[in-house]
């Protein structure tokens, strides 16, 4: 809405101003967000308390320094002669505007007894975090005593609020509606429904559980989550119209449509291999599935098996049968994104329909964790029918720190999440994933698909942390078993020898391969191992050598795989050569004659076996399994890969001494149950992910900081002789900010693969407008490597790495001399220099 800075009747208070000069009113703004809010909140039986919320979000920018800010800051005020300007740059995110509104519900609700109390901390929690992600309740820093800060913040004085002053100058008719919605008995029992769900579903029924206190704070992050995604919506689509005709909101292509488009596609496959009649099976199974009721089922197919199309079977028709939102694919690793999202999309997205209005990929972590509000309007919300993520997005969605994840929470109720390699998740994060889903399909209407070769034994970790609940019977495939039995197609060799291999020995070994198999592929476990042993195969010229891993971006990957294939398809194959480090071995769908498999948990060597004879088309492929001289591989900085390449070498151990008692087969059932009661005894403390005192001050749990939060609470009532006098105890920022989805968080770095590659950073440097910026960024997404912190600051230092413009925050490589056809992004120049377009800043 553009107004006038002053109607006849009153002034209007700015909410927002455009750069060519529009105007949105704050009651207009809190209107509209009302209006959003409640409705994402809806299917969490929450519509009056987003109604609420979005009414009272902003109600600190009726304040008369507010105002002086914005309209300062926006040239609505002239320094010269209006008496109210101000210097907004130096009072920028000094003005409080976010409490006032909090502290509105908090004095209203917290006297009118426990339950009203409770209702009220988690409204304004949601208000009062709106720009800074969800506040501390509860915190212990370092040398200080624990310490109340959602009291604190709503004991505020009315002279930092304005409270009084915003209460005096809002639009009447917007207070009475807000007064309204927060005296209607709804408002409080609703909170009560679902506490009363939760507490019925926690094991003993204990409210002191840290699952019951972790779920509680779920359900305050849903909240949030539909608060941020209206702001957000709302304030991009004021600032640039055109977004919002092109906002889907709901309103998808059909589900019946696109199952009749996958229908279509299933019904006119040819099998071509003697393995695809299994294949055809798996997917009748996952058919049948489809009309179960709601909850946590597993796919438990080993690899090679086709869980691609047969789990997007049964979630399309899950989908149609219980009218659920959307489809949410969680996958460990942008290489398989690449492949299944595209595979996907061929067939949901047909010529003629709108590239992305189907299928969405959201994995480049582009934008960093401290946003600017332009980045912030940048930002994916999964605005689609069919998403396709990363674990890495998935987590931070739940756990993550500031707002860009927790605004895409709402979307993952009442959907079909399916997470492929689910063997995948970080181990710390273990209880916590276990908790979350547990939350969404119990009280969301939503249901989890674990799909897996090697199933993880995530329903037998410790029950008083958080278990998955896996009703009995919701296996998707009738006989695990006896698939297994079918579908082997290798055998796995135990070549492990004292000393290890030789990198010579190796290319040897791999060379060999070729002889005898026609193809080999050699995974290792780490980047520099891969370069290393690609380099001295080259050397040899012998045939064809191809080098795959994460320093190169998803389009470079992507074209390297497909000569890859069409080498691997020919009839007989072409002689290939492929050294790659773990990015292929899940999901990836090629078929080599052999494997070389460094040696790594169980799982990775029963992931790279489903590289070998995928097809069938030998009567059985061998893969190899060996240690390579210690000096050849560090291991120091992969603690996963350490801890289960030794898990495993127990059980490959074991097997040779009772291979009857692992029925014959070294990476099948009974061998992947002991691995993973190894590996998960072993792990079993650091499920909870531990937390250090060099990270927050003192050695902590983010389970616990999550939940009943019991050393800061133990702490508050040593110092103060009394419990903490509020429901929610939990240290939110705190735990935030110290989760990372992995050890150290990455920052897309777009790179110049290729012509594309070169002209999307020189139109995405000159995109002044954000609607082709937003277009410009998801192709970009393609283009970009994530790259840890250490390498990012050596780049940095060598001056090519900069921002698209300032401000952006979304960093591209300006020397494509930094970028190497054979290994992608490297640290240190190759080649000649090339100018590519410098931003001015």
């Amino acid at each position: 809405m553009e107004e006038a800075l002053v109607r006849s009747d009153r002034p209007v208070f700015v909410a927002h101003v455009c750069s060519n000069g529009r105007i949105q009113s704050l009651e207009s703004h809190l209107w509209n967000v009302s209006q959003l809010a409640s409705e994402l909140a809806e299917k969490f039986g929450l519509f009056t308390h987003g109604a609420l919320i979005g009414l009272l979000h902003d109600l600190g920018k009726y304040s008369a320094a507010f105002q002086a800010y914005i309209q300062s800051a926006t040239g609505l005020l002239n320094q010269d002669e209006d008496e109210e300007f101000v210097d907004a740059v130096g009072l920028k995110g000094k003005i409080d505007h976010s409490t006032s509104g909090a502290q509105w519900i908090w004095l209203e609700l917290a006297p009118q007894g426990d339950l009203a109390q409770i209702s009220g901390q988690i409204l304004a929690l949601c208000v009062a975090s709106h720009h800074s992600g969800l506040i501390d309740c509860l915190v212990q820093s370092v040398n200080k005593p624990a310490e109340d800060l959602f009291t604190k913040r709503m004991n505020k004085s009315s002279e930092k609020t304005n409270l009084r002053e915003v209460l005096g100058k809002a639009d009447k008719e917007l207070l009475e509606t807000a007064r309204g919605l927060l005296m209607q008995q709804e408002t409080t029992k609703s909170f009560q429904d679902w506490i009363i769900k939760i507490l019925g579903k926690t094991p003993n029924r204990d409210s002191q559980s840290p699952i019951f206190q972790q779920q509680i704070g779920l359900l305050v992050r849903s909240l949030f989550s539909c608060l941020i995604d209206a702001d957000r919506i709302d304030t991009a689509d004021f600032e640039h119209p055109g977004r919002a005709r092109r906002r889907l909101r709901g309103n998808y292509e059909a589900w019946g449509v696109l199952i009749h488009r996958l229908e279509t596609h299933l019904s006119a496959f040819t099998p071509r291999h003697p393995i695809d009649a299994l294949r055809q099976n798996i997917s009748r199974h996952c058919l049948e599935g489809a009309a179960r009721e709601e909850g946590i089922f597993t796919l438990t197919v080993p690899t090679g098996g086709g869980k691609t199309l047969a789990s997007l079977r049964f979630a399309l028709h899950h989908a149609l049968q219980h009218g659920m939102d959307r489809i949410v694919y969680v996958i460990p690793f942008t290489s398989i994104i690449d492949q299944n999202a595209q595979v996907v999309r061929q067939i949901l997205e047909p010529e003629g329909v709108e590239v992305g209005s189907v299928v969405l990929e959201h994995h480049s972590n582009l934008t960093p964790e401290d946003q600017s509000w332009r980045s912030k309007i940048l930002s994916e919300n999964w605005d689609a029918p069919v998403i396709y993520t990363t674990s890495v997005q998935l987590l931070e969605t739940l756990f993550g720190a500031g707002t860009r994840g927790a605004r895409r929470m709402h979307q993952l109720a009442n959907s079909v999440l399916v997470f492929d390699e689910i063997q995948s998740l970080p181990v710390n994060c273990v209880h916590l994933f276990n908790n979350a889903m547990n939350y969404l399909a119990d009280f969301c209407g939503s249901t989890v698909v674990l799909c897996t070769a090697t199933q993880p034994l995530l329903d037998q970790v410790d029950a008083r942390k958080g278990a998955i609940r896996i009703p009995q019977d919701n296996e998707l495939m009738p006989n695990v078993r006896q698939l297994f039995e079918e579908l082997k197609r290798v055998e796995v060799v135990n070549r492990r020898k004292p000393g290890g291999w030789s990198q010579d020995e190796i290319a040897a070994l791999a060379f060999e391969n070729i002889d005898s198999s026609g193809s080999c592929l050699v995974i290792v476990n780490t980047k520099k191992a891969a370069e290393k042993i690609y380099q001295l195969c080259e050397e040899k010229g012998k045939v064809k050598v191809f080098h795959l891993s994460t320093n190169m971006c998803p389009a470079h990957r992507k074209s390297i795989l497909g000569e890859v294939r069409a080498r691997l398809d020919q009839v007989p194959p072409v002689p290939t050569l492929c050294i790659s480090t773990q990015l292929i071995e899940a999901g990836v769908d090629v078929d080599f004659g052999s494997v070389i498999r460094f040696t790594a948990g169980l799982d990775s060597i029963a992931q790279a076996a489903g590289r070998c004879n995928r097809n069938g088309r030998a009567k059985q492929g061998l893969v190899h399994v060996l240690n390579p001289r210690a000096e050849d591989e560090n291991l120091d900085m992969l603690p996963d890969i350490q801890i289960g390449r030794s898990k495993a070498e127990r059980v490959l151990d074991d097997y040779e001494a009772n291979p009857e008692k692992f029925g014959h087969n070294c990476i099948g059932l009974e061998a992947m149950a002991w691995y993973y009661t190894n590996y998960f005894f072993a792990r079993a403390n650091e499920m909870s992910y531990p937390i250090s005192a060099e990270q927050i001050g003192h050695d902590d749990t983010l389970l616990n900081l999550l939940s009943d939060n019991t050393i800061a609470v133990g702490d508050y009532k040593r110092t103060t002789r009394q419990a903490p006098a509020i429901y929610l105890r939990q240290s939110f920022m705190t735990a935030a900010k110290a989760f990372k989805a992995i050890d150290a968080p990455t920052r897309g770095v777009i790179v110049p693969y290729g012509n594309d590659g070169k002209e999307l950073i020189n139109d995405l440097c000159g995109a002044y407008l954000p609607d082709k910026e937003f277009d410009l960024l998801r192709r970009a997404q393609q283009f970009s490597v994530n790259v840890f912190p250490n390498a990012l600051e050596k780049l940095s230092k060598a001056g090519v790495v900069r921002e698209i413009r300032e401000s952006t925050g979304i960093l591209y490589l300006t020397d494509s001399r930094y970028y190497s056809p054979k290994f992608g992004l490297s640290e240190t120049p190759e080649g000649n220099m090339e100018v590519l377009y410098v931003a001015t800043q």
